[in-house]
């Protein structure tokens, strides 16, 4: 139910109340010849200091028993300044109030029971969609060939809060000329979302200033359909479109007990097609189990010191067990969910590289290890103020690379997942024997892997099924580097009949909260996984489940990879799926 007021009939339309804007409080007030500020701080100034002084004076009169009542002149000017203030600020601020109360009739209000949802729907909707409003941050773009008449015309309509009447062309007309500006120069491509309050007209203008300056088209990249306010302050710089890439599902995976439909967002044909036969091998078998080792995102700044003793004497005293307490409690003030949990040191020389290590929730958290590592920077300063902070980021993280401390230590959360797939499911499903599997794996993955000197590679595609999930649910998608470190182990069991498989990923790092997981199409898949927003019953509970996830897809992978391989099916399976049988010379000349 919606208890609505109405206008009231009987109301003068001369009558209106508004609230005064910035640049009204620069006009000259009423009461005197002052801006509106200043004319409101002198009333208030007045009002409480001569409250001040009759209080003062009213107590020394009940001390020496003086009746209230005999003034002296200077109390006679301070109660007509006292009045004289009241007047002036009830006039100002409480009378359109008080009116506001009492004005209304008791037929002007009226309940409404329908369209509910639709009401609030519309009282959520932003009146803005970002940035700030066109008329408060752009000028008006005039062609030269304005008039003076139209000029004049414009001002009067400015001075009366009223804005010139638009149409299409008109506004077509503004675009071109701030198109124009772009080109250019004279207006910088990056401010066009602040300065027009509008991101997709900015994006559409950026867009076509961009044809014109290159002189190439970008007819094939879309442009509409996109939520641009979405991506603003948070995804990404000066959009002038948005990429398509199909998504496909992969399942159900059967984990831990719990059945996933896995989107994964990819360009490559038989992707989706293997990871979902790997998924069919593995729920028949009973499904998947996968244990979460460690939970804990790094961050490594790198510090200077004047000698190597000096630097020897920070790193004690962060590795002294007795110092955490108080390091951990400087580290967390940053934020409800960052908790410290580790750190680590190595010198090079009088340099000291510090890897901290924190828990952060339902998010990825390199934001969050950031600023509780900036914070222990800060205190660590009082003790030693010759240390000299090289960079927040000393790669000693290690971040988008791929690094042994990773591999060895771990970084974002570190998981294991294993299934035992049936000696009839191999047949069947797979395509191949356990035994043939089982070889395969060590020639390929194990030793082969180590022939190439891989860091983390011990597997057939663990990166594949990464990204692909990576880029569907809003991760970022450079953090497959160190995310898709997995090696991949195969055995017998039960005698030589059914196999033994697990993938073990010691840094899979992901969030289901910040960055591209606000996103409307990444939400959706976040959504579909159960795993959307930070969990509210255990906080940083979705993140470690989406992270079991992309080990599980892996683990699905890995399994129909490598029958595919092993049965001889990779080449064919990839001429079947990975092709197109369409006449692209045709397409094109048409």
């Amino acid at each position: 139910m919606d208890v609505r007021r109405r206008p009231v009939k009987n109301e003068s339309p001369k009558r209106s109340v508004k609230q005064p804007t910035a640049g009204e409080l620069l006009k000259p007030s009423d009461a005197l010849p002052l801006p509106l500020y200043l004319t409101n701080g002198l009333f208030f100034t007045i009002f409480f200091s001569v409250m001040y002084f009759l209080l003062h004076r009213w107590r020394e009169k009940i001390r020496n028993s003086v009746p209230l009542h005999v003034l002296t002149f200077s109390e006679l000017a301070a109660v007509a300044s006292l009045i004289a203030s009241v007047v002036y600020l009830v006039g100002f601020f409480g009378i359109e109030f008080v009116q506001s109360i009492f004005r209304p009739s008791p037929d002007s209000w009226e309940i409404q029971d329908d369209n509910l949802d639709q009401i609030m729907l519309d009282e959520d909707k932003r009146v803005k969609p970002c940035g700030e409003s066109i008329e408060a941050l752009i000028p008006r773009i005039i062609p030269a060939t304005t008039t003076d008449a139209v000029v004049a015309e414009m001002s009067i309509q400015k001075s009366k809060n009223k804005p010139p009447p638009a149409s299409e062309h008109s506004s077509s007309e503004e675009d071109e000329e701030i198109v124009k500006l772009v080109v250019g120069g004279s207006l910088p491509s990056y401010s066009l979302e602040s300065k027009l309050g509008d991101c997709k007209r900015a994006a559409k203008i950026r867009r076509e200033a961009l044809e014109r300056i290159t002189g190439k088209s970008l007819s094939g990249l879309p442009l509409d359909g996109f939520d641009y306010e979405s991506i603003l302050g948070q995804c990404c710089e000066m959009p002038v479109g948005y990429v398509q890439i199909p998504v496909g599902i992969a399942g159900p995976l059967l984990l831990n007990g719990a059945e996933f439909s896995v989107p994964m967002a990819t360009t490559e044909g038989c992707l989706v097609a293997s990871t979902n036969r790997g998924c069919k091998a593995i729920y028949v078998s009973g499904g998947a189990t996968c244990i979460l080792l460690k939970d804990g995102m790094t961050r490594a700044p790198v510090v200077r010191f004047g000698s190597v003793k000096r630097a020897a004497e920070l790193k004690q005293f962060l590795e002294d067990p007795m110092n955490f307490e108080t390091l951990a409690v400087v580290f967390n003030k940053s934020s409800r969910f960052g908790r410290l949990q580790s750190i680590k040191c190595a010198i090079a020389g009088k340099n000291l590289y510090i890897r901290f290590c924190c828990a952060t929730g339902d998010a990825m958290g390199m934001n969050m290890v950031s600023k509780g590592v900036q914070n222990v920077l800060d205190f660590l300063h009082e003790d030693f103020p010759d240390m000299d902070v090289m960079g927040i980021s000393g790669n000693y993280c290690s971040d988008k690379k791929p690094a042994a401390i990773n591999w060895i230590e771990g970084r974002g959360k570190s998981v294991v997942c294993e299934a035992v797939i049936k000696e009839e499911v191999v047949h069947k499903v797979l395509k191949t024997t356990v035994p043939a599997l089982v070889e395969l794996n060590m020639l390929k993955n194990l030793t082969g892997s180590a022939m190439a000197g891989a860091l983390g590679g011990f597997n057939a595609h663990a990166s594949n099924i990464v990204s692909a999930v990576y880029l569907a649910t809003g991760q970022d998608p450079a953090q497959n580097v160190e995310s898709s470190h997995c090696i991949t182990m195969m055995e017998a069991v039960n005698a030589g009949k059914d196999l033994h498989i697990s993938v073990t990923m010691p840094s899979i790092e992901v969030g289901t909260v910040g960055g591209g997981t606000q996103l409307a199409s990444q939400s959706a898949c976040l959504n579909l996984l159960g795993v959307k927003g930070a969990s509210k019953d255990e906080p940083g509970s979705n993140a470690r489940v989406l992270a079991t996830i992309v080990a599980g897809s892996v683990l699905a992978g890995e399994l129909s990879l490598m029958s595919a391989i092993s049965a001889g099916q990779l080449v064919k399976s990839h001429m079947k799926y990975n092709r197109s049988t369409r006449d692209m010379s045709k397409l094109t000349s048409s």
